[in-house]
């Protein structure tokens, strides 16, 4: 997983509220265990629209993703953070999340930003013309115009973005221990260490 820090670019300013995880990734999609190519597939009933966010060429590339309240809700499959991660998307921005994309998308090197409605709103104004920048280490989301939002976050999952830590690398880190710990097993209780084949 990519470490994140800083992110700047244009915001898609979606802003749909309720945006689930049909609508993210339909589930048609959901036939692959790859993360590979799920972009295609991402907001697919959105895109049918020819004046489309996603496909318009002033939004090619943007970084993150401005969404409305109680974004990611409904199944909790972990493809829709795959799918907005083969977007390139790095940093969602809403009011508030399901608990089980937002998990799914730190687990997947994506931010889930809270902030209020109101600078949710005042991001959406800025987005249609302008950059917008995301500090994780600061906290802090800023525009060209001055404007200044300080967002919360759990320090676990903080350390996780700015590392590029998944479950698997964490537990890597403590390979010394864990080695530490079977051998003490393997010494004190050989009865435990299964019979070589």
């Amino acid at each position: 997983m990519n470490p994140l820090n800083q992110v700047e670019g244009r915001a898609i300013p979606l802003g749909l509220k309720n945006c689930d995880t049909d609508v993210i990734i339909p589930a048609h999609w959901l036939k692959t265990v790859s993360r590979e190519g799920l972009g295609k597939g991402a907001f697919e009933t959105l895109r049918t629209d020819p004046d489309n966010l996603f496909d318009s060429a002033e939004f090619q590339g943007s970084p993150i993703l401005i969404g409305g309240d109680n974004f990611g809700c409904g199944s909790s499959r972990e493809h829709a953070a795959w799918a907005i991660g083969d977007l390139g998307i790095r940093v969602v921005i809403a009011p508030s999340y399901s608990d089980i994309f937002s998990g799914n998308a730190v687990k997947n090197g994506i931010l889930p930003l809270v902030l209020p409605q109101e600078a949710v709103d005042r991001l959406m104004e800025v987005a249609q013309t302008d950059p917008i920048s995301v500090d994780l280490e600061a906290q802090t989301v800023t525009t060209p115009f001055q404007d200044r939002f300080r967002f919360e976050i759990d320090p676990f999952r903080k350390m996780c973005l700015l590392g590029g830590l998944d479950e698997i690398s964490i537990t890597e880190q403590s390979d010394a221990a864990i080695a530490a710990h079977e051998e003490k097993i393997s010494s004190n209780q050989p009865w435990m260490i299964p019979a070589a084949q």
